[in-house]
């Protein structure tokens, strides 16, 4: 019966759905974080009776028609790049971006990544990192002797260095910014790669046109809401139980017909 392969394909999509509902629940808390959905399409349909098939020699034609579906199949799990909550921490290298953008870091391989996560930290030779020791690009620095370390909301990285009155800019933060951003490869660790289908990375300062700005002592907290995901969590439970259900008809049935005498 056909039954059992559709109530299948159900089942086997509603599971997808249940684990990327439950990576949105365990990431609930990771920086930067852009949760995800899992969208469906309908497969194929066998037509019995096509729509519009003549059905006699005055040229009447069938208003409807007759066609079964072949059930579900997952297309797709787009990320939702919504900006997260900012939350203050107070730490002088936690940095935000309120709007459009993403920092810029350099991959082991040579590689750009891009990452909303900005808990940076400073490694020996006192240039910025991420938390995996990745460096920021473009690079800064900052010296030893260092005090009054502040970022602008242009991304101008400035310092008092020893006994100066005036502060010494250090570098520059940019941002990216992509066509698609909903086409980017996320790499864990925070971070995304850019593909065919993100296009290439737009770079420019916080600020300018199209591009957030920098807010120093904060970081964006993950775009998760907990009561959408256990609702979303309930709905793939039920579609789970209706599937299965569905299959344990189906048996009763091809049990009923080969009980007959």
């Amino acid at each position: 019966m056909k039954a059992f392969r559709i109530a299948a394909s159900g089942m086997m999509a509603q599971e997808m759905n249940v684990n990327v509902i439950s990576n949105n629940i365990a990431n609930m808390r990771t920086t930067g974080y852009k949760r995800q959905r899992a969208d469906f399409q309908d497969l194929f349909y066998q037509n019995m009776r096509r729509v519009g098939t003549e059905t006699s020699e005055n040229g009447s034609q069938v208003p409807t028609g007759v066609s079964v579906g072949s059930g579900v199949r997952t297309v797709a799990t787009p990320r939702i790049m919504t900006q997260g909550d900012i939350e203050q921490t107070g730490k002088e290298t936690d940095v935000a971006v309120r709007g459009e953008g993403y920092f810029q870091v350099e991959l082991p391989d040579g590689r750009t990544a891009y990452t909303r996560d900005g808990s940076l930290e400073l490694d020996a030779n006192g240039t910025l990192v991420t938390q995996d020791g990745y460096q920021l690009n473009p690079a800064i620095t900052v010296p030893a002797n260092a005090k009054d370390f502040t970022i602008s909301a242009t991304g101008s990285v400035q310092v008092v260095v020893g006994n100066a009155s005036v502060s010494t800019v250090l570098g520059q933060i940019t941002l990216a910014r992509f066509i698609n951003k909903g086409g980017l490869e996320a790499i864990g660790d925070n971070l995304f790669v850019e593909t065919a289908a993100s296009g290439p990375a737009q770079v420019a300062n916080p600020g300018d046109e199209g591009y957030g700005t920098i807010l120093q002592n904060h970081l964006e907290s993950a775009n998760v809401v907990a009561v959408s995901e256990l609702s979303s969590l309930i709905a793939a439970q039920r579609a789970y139980e209706m599937n299965s259900r569905i299959i344990r008809a189906a048996d009763e049935m091809a049990q009923a017909t080969a009980n007959l005498r």
